[in-house]
C-alpha cells in the first residue's frame, strides 16, 4: 500500500499527489513513469514522474481527471493509499547518462504544453542541480490552464509562458514563441525537448526540423497497459516499430509517425478498432495477452 501524503488541485481538473514509494523513489530518474492501481479490481494508470524525493522516500505524480478511473483518483485524500505504485519503469531521459562536458557545450530549450508540463519538470530541475542552464516555454490555451509556472522558475532563469488566447504571457502557440526566440531574441538551441499533446509534439517537430535543431519528445501520451503488452503505444520510428512504455517513453521527434501514432489512438478506443489494429499488425501488435482488449 502506498499513501498520499499530499494532494494539491493545480488547473482544469489537474490534480498533483506526493505518494509514499521509497523503492521507487530511490531508483527513479527524470523521463521514467509508474503505473498506479487504486485497488484490486482498478485500471493500471501509467503517469510520467513529475518529482521526487529520495530522503522522504516520496514521488510526485501529475494527472488530470478525464476518464472514469482518473476522476475516481482526483477524490481521493491526503492519508489514503494506492493499491499499487510501480516503478520506475521506461528509460530515464538520454541527459541523465550524458557526458557532462558534452552537455555543458549544448544550449537546451524544453518545450512544454499543458499537463505535458509535469514531465519537463523533473528535467529542468535535474539540469539545474547538475550545473546547467536551460530555457523553457510553458504552453496552454489560456493562463487557467497554465500549471507548475513557479515551481518551474525556481529551477530556470528562462521560463517563457505562452497563451493561444494572449490572456497570459506571450499571444500564441509554443510554435510561434519558438519563432520570436529564435528570429527576435537570437537564440540558437542545438537540442528541443518537447513534451505535450501528440499534435502539439507534432507541429514543434515540423518546425524544428526546418530549423535544424535535433527534437526529443515523450511518447507518453499514448500508453495503456504501461508494459509493452498491450499494442496501445505501438509507433513507427524512423525504420523501426518501437512501443513507448519500454523503449521510450523519448524518442527522437523528427524519426516518429506522428500521423500513424495519432491514428492508432483514435482506434485503439474501440474494440472494433483494437481488432483491426491486430489484424494489420499481426505478430508485431503486442508482446502478449494483458487483458487490457488489445488481444480481442
Amino acid at each position: 500500500m502506498f499513501k498520499i501524503v499530499e494532494k494539491k488541485y493545480l488547473a482544469n481538473n489537474i490534480y498533483l499527489m506526493d505518494v509514499e514509494a521509497p523503492r521507487v523513489a530511490k531508483k527513479c530518474y527524470p523521463g521514467q513513469f509508474v503505473i498506479v492501481k487504486m485497488d484490486e479490481k482498478g485500471e493500471r494508470i501509467p503517469l510520467t514522474i513529475c518529482d521526487y524525493d529520495r530522503e522522504a522516500g516520496t514521488v510526485t505524480i501529475v494527472f488530470q481527471a478525464v476518464g472514469a478511473s482518473t476522476k475516481i483518483m482526483a477524490e481521493y485524500e491526503v492519508g489514503e493509499y494506492f493499491r499499487d505504485f510501480v516503478g520506475p519503469l521506461g528509460c530515464a531521459s538520454e541527459l541523465v547518462s550524458e557526458d557532462p562536458e558534452e552537455l555543458k557545450k549544448k544550449k537546451i530549450l524544453f518545450v512544454a504544453g499543458g499537463v505535458g508540463t509535469a514531465p519537463v519538470y523533473p528535467q529542468v530541475k535535474w539540469m539545474k542541480q547538475h550545473g546547467y542552464d536551460v530555457d523553457v516555454i510553458i504552453g496552454a490555451r489560456s493562463k487557467d490552464l497554465i500549471i507548475l509556472e513557479e515551481e518551474m522558475k525556481q529551477w530556470s532563469d528562462h521560463v517563457y509562458v505562452a497563451t493561444d488566447d494572449g490572456s497570459y504571457g506571450f499571444k500564441g502557440n509554443v510554435n510561434d514563441k519558438i519563432k520570436d526566440l529564435v528570429n527576435n531574441e537570437g537564440k540558437t538551441y542545438d537540442l528541443v525537448i518537447a513534451i505535450g499533446p501528440v499534435i502539439m509534439m507534432k507541429f514543434v517537430c515540423l518546425l524544428t526540423k526546418e530549423l535544424g535543431i535535433k527534437t526529443i519528445v515523450s511518447m507518453n501520451p499514448v500508453m495503456v497497459d504501461g508494459t509493452g503488452m498491450c499494442g496501445a503505444c505501438r509507433l513507427q520510428v524512423g525504420d523501426e516499430v518501437k512501443f513507448a512504455c519500454v523503449d521510450g517513453p523519448e524518442f527522437d521527434g523528427h524519426l516518429v509517425d506522428f500521423d500513424q501514432a495519432m491514428k492508432r489512438q483514435q482506434m485503439y478506443k474501440t474494440e472494433e478498432g483494437r481488432a483491426m489494429l491486430k489484424l494489420q499488425e499481426g505478430a508485431t501488435h503486442h508482446h502478449g495477452g494483458c487483458g487490457c482488449g488489445g488481444d480481442k
